[in-house]
């Protein structure tokens, strides 16, 4: 038996040497195999990869430089590049901090670290955690150029024979180059030339040792090291990098202890300025306006960087306090030649110019007359400003007082309640709301009769689009911001083709409103808009105060500017007449400065009774009239308010008599719809100006003159 077991064990031990060779064959053919699929795989892959000029030109992600209308560099999105430095030019201590922290066994391994790959594994088992090895500098220019951030093995696999394919071809000066040229430093900053003026402020070619420790530091994690978002995270970051210089043996001890990290001096990091409301807006078009292909474009836009200063002053220097303030220009096809969308992008970037949405008040009326003229109502008809009741809806003007029969003119240059509600009444709050949209308000639009007086609200960009609509003559604006797309090299990808073919209303009625619009402008709620050219606009002030507004065009530049709290509380001072109107004319005074003074069409008709001499037209002393604006608000003349309300005759045919009852109507003292018998003056023979010059031009008096060029 004895022999039998010694026989078993040796027949038991030859098997499994017989077992242990065949494995070893297998394991040996397997690796043969392996090895030249992987040799083939690397030609393979090398035979495909580009050159090293094409590597060099071919930048990865999208840069968007965005230019003003007059091709001046706004700002950069996106990626950038810097300045491509050749490998001499980098400094010693980028490539020694770079290498050290990133790759210390570079210069010796094929592509892929064995080494490093089997400390992985080790400290995978040890730990019982995943297998994590780190990349060489190789594996991470193959995987930024030609791969993705992907977790898998066979992007690991991918990454790794594209690696040790480019080691084949490229030498490992070259591969650095590509890498230190290419690598994501953070903040869109791809190289160490745009490091190091994104962070610096100066080139790449002139880096300090603690300056190349913080950038190569970077790369591991480069938003959470970045300095401009923690210089605190980037100056720790930065001494872990030299130590592991020191530890290598690239630098001293002495050299890592001369390395003053935190005497070094960041680049500030730059404003952020209005122009981003305008941006903000702009760019997102470009999703329908090309396709996505990857590579560097150049977008030139409509913004006129002149006028877009001149927004922002405007706004910041005439907005009431507390409260928010909003311009737009369109230039006469629809251009956005300035938006300001706030007082302060950087406290603020909420975009109130196309985002807001805020009642219009009285800006509204727009529409309403724009109906009224269509449906045959002149400038000249005589209406009545008396008190009305529609639908149990009971509109006030302001200060509760009401002039009787008075012009369409006077009506509108006074922004009578009254009489726009008996306009909604007789044309349809219906026909209005399409007026409405067909001159570009896209938001929801009650029909109810007090929608007359702006009660839905609206964005400022549609309003101004509407009153660009006006000023074209009845052509439909439709409010653009880029001009052309190009790509890096000037390849045409993109052109703004304006359509001005649709028609919205009939010349005639434009015509009218223009007609009215200027008087307002000139004796009605917007005096402090002029400008000393002609000029049509509308203020429009909500209730309480908690919106004004004016709109309005001149030199074929339409402006509208809102101001008001976002919380819609009310604001001292913000009435259209006053603030924005201000704020308009700052504005306009810059945007047509170097623009041919263009009058309009229709010639400029005032109110009858404003031609009236103002020591014949009042008994008593001036001093004692007050002046209001259009809700009834005291309005100091002297800072540009409003002349008091003042009414023509009940005929024009038989002008009324000037006494006392006259001049109580003329300042809005007469609260009744019918006129109380008073005590008359000694009747005096109205006083009334010759016929004017159709070559001249006749102001109201008190007003000042415009420049006739």
């Amino acid at each position: 038996m004895a022999v039998k077991d010694k026989g078993g064990k040796a027949g038991a031990q030859g098997g499994a040497r017989l077992w242990f060779w065949r494995i070893v064959k297998i394991g040996a053919a397997v690796s043969v195999f392996g090895i030249i699929a992987l040799v083939v795989a690397v030609v393979t892959v090398m035979g495909s990869l580009p050159s090293f000029q094409d590597m060099k030109s071919s930048p990865n992600g999208q840069m968007i430089l965005v230019r003003a209308a007059d091709g001046t560099e706004i700002m950069q999105l996106g990626p950038s590049f810097g300045e491509w430095l050749d490998i001499e030019d980098i400094p010693q201590v980028m490539k020694d901090a770079m290498v050290s922290v990133e790759d210390r066994r570079y210069q010796y391994h094929p592509g892929v670290d064995p080494i490093g790959i089997g400390r992985a594994i080790y400290n995978s088992f040890a730990g019982g955690g995943r297998v994590r090895a780190t990349s060489t500098i190789t594996q991470q220019l193959a995987r930024n150029i030609f791969l993705t951030n992907s977790r898998s093995y066979t992007r690991k696999i991918r990454e790794g024979v594209l690696a040790l394919a480019l080691e084949q071809k490229f030498s490992k000066d070259q591969i650095l180059e590509l890498y230190l040229n290419k690598v994501y430093f953070g903040g869109g900053a791809y190289g160490v030339d745009s490091a190091a003026r994104k962070f610096f402020n100066h080139d790449g070619t002139t880096l300090s040792l603690a300056e190349a420790a913080i950038i190569a530091g970077l790369v591991k994690a480069p938003s959470r090291y970045s300095p401009t978002a923690d210089s605190e995270a980037a100056i720790g970051r930065a001494g872990v990098v030299l130590m592991v210089m020191q530890d290598v043996g690239t630098i001293t001890p002495a050299q890592a202890a001369e390395a003053n990290l935190k005497g070094v001096e960041f680049a500030p990091e730059k404003a952020q300025n209005s122009v981003r409301y305008f941006t903000d807006w702009a760019l997102p078009q470009l999703d329908t306006l090309i396709e996505d292909n990857g590579e560097p474009i150049v977008v030139w836009t409509t913004l006129d960087l002149n006028m877009q200063r001149a927004g922002t002053n405007a706004i910041q220097a005439h907005v009431p306090g507390g409260a928010q303030g909003a311009l737009v220009a369109l230039d006469r096809d629809g251009a956005v030649r300035a938006m300001v969308g706030g007082t302060d992008y950087v406290t603020s970037n909420y975009n109130r110019a196309t985002s807001a949405l805020r009642q219009p008040g009285s800006a509204w009326k727009l529409f309403v007359y724009l109906a009224a003229l269509e449906a045959g109502y002149t400038p000249e008809d005589i209406v009545t400003d008396a008190p009305v009741t529609i639908a149990g809806w009971t509109p006030r003007n302001s200060g509760g007082s009401y002039a009787g029969d008075i012009s369409l003119r006077t009506a509108f240059a006074y922004s009578k309640n009254t009489v726009a509600a008996r306009i909604g009444e007789d044309v349809g709050t219906s026909t209005i709301a399409n007026m409405a949209r067909r001159f570009g308000i896209t938001t929801p639009i009650t029909t109810l009769p007090s929608m007359v007086l702006g009660s839905s609200e609206v964005r400022v960009i549609d309003m101004v689009r509407a009153f660009a609509g006006v000023s074209a003559g009845g052509v439909a604006i439709a409010p653009y911001g880029i001009t052309k797309v190009t790509t890096s090299k000037g390849e045409l990808l993109y052109q703004h083709e304006a359509d001005m073919s649709q028609v919205l209303v009939p010349p005639y009625v434009t015509a009218g409103m223009t007609d009215l619009l200027q008087t307002a402008v000139n004796v009605g709620t917007g005096r402090a808009a002029q400008i000393g050219r002609p000029v049509a606009g509308k203020t429009g002030t909500t209730n309480s105060n908690k919106d004004g507004w004016f709109l309005g065009f001149s030199s074929g530049i339409t402006t509208g500017v809102w101001m008001g709290r976002d919380d819609a509380r009310a604001v001292g001072g913000l009435q259209g007449g006053t603030a924005p109107a201000r704020a308009f004319a700052s504005f306009m005074k810059v945007a047509v400065a170097k623009r041919k003074v263009e009058p309009f069409d229709t010639e400029l008709k005032l109110p009858e009774w404003q031609l009236e001499p103002d020591d014949e037209a009042y008994f008593g002393s001036p001093d004692d009239v007050i002046f209001i604006d259009e809700n009834g608000n005291p309005v100091d003349q002297g800072a540009g308010g409003p002349p008091p309300i003042g009414l023509p005759p009940a005929d024009p045919q038989q002008p009324e008599r000037l006494d006392e009852n006259f001049i109580d109507r003329a300042l809005g003292r007469d609260t009744q719809p019918q006129r109380p018998q008073v005590r008359q003056a000694e009747p005096r023979p109205p006083v009334r100006r010759p016929p004017p010059n159709p070559q001249e031009q006749r102001f109201a008096p008190g007003l000042r003159d415009e420049e006739q060029n």
